[in-house]
């Protein structure tokens, strides 16, 4: 099943090795608070253990529409990129997305860093794939929120 890639980016006025520090263990109920379309805000992080940062660490997100979802940390490559995988989706969109593949760059931008959110998500079949597709279209304007909120929060 062919996948739904898509990123957004956001230069933010931290160096390179803060911006990734800092935002690698910034509170996601801060960082995802505001809903865009059908993607819900996040409401908690339970069953993490320790500091967010370590290889094969997970967690469990619960988000505002009574979704949940499991997120194991599978990348981490200081200051420029950590990755994560989503796996256990339930809630509204367990039917048409069976995993999704996460990644958070980071590149120099003269005084800032550039900061790019990327989702790879990979349909449950080929008949939910123009769902997902679509998904793929609504966040944008999730992640550009998600990106501003994120940047407030590690910069004030």
């Amino acid at each position: 099943m062919q996948p739904i890639s898509v990123e957004q980016s956001r230069t933010m006025p931290l160096a390179i090795e803060e911006a990734f520090d800092r935002l690698l263990v910034a509170p996601l109920p801060v960082v995802f608070a505001k809903r865009h379309v059908l993607l819900p805000p996040i409401k908690e992080v339970r069953d993490q253990s320790g500091e967010w940062g370590t290889v094969g660490q997970t967690r469990t997100i619960a988000t505002s529409d009574g979704g949940t979802i499991r997120e194991e940390l599978t990348a981490i490559e200081r200051p420029t990129l950590f990755g994560y995988r989503i796996t256990e989706i339930r809630g509204p969109m367990k039917p048409l997305v069976a995993s999704i593949d996460g990644a958070w760059r980071f590149a120099a931008d003269g005084d800032g860093t550039k900061v790019t959110w990327a989702w790879t998500l990979h349909p449950t079949s080929k008949f939910t794939r123009p769902t997902v597709a679509l998904i793929g279209r609504f966040w944008a304007g999730y992640a550009q929120k998600a990106l501003a909120a994120g940047e407030q929060a590690v910069t004030s």
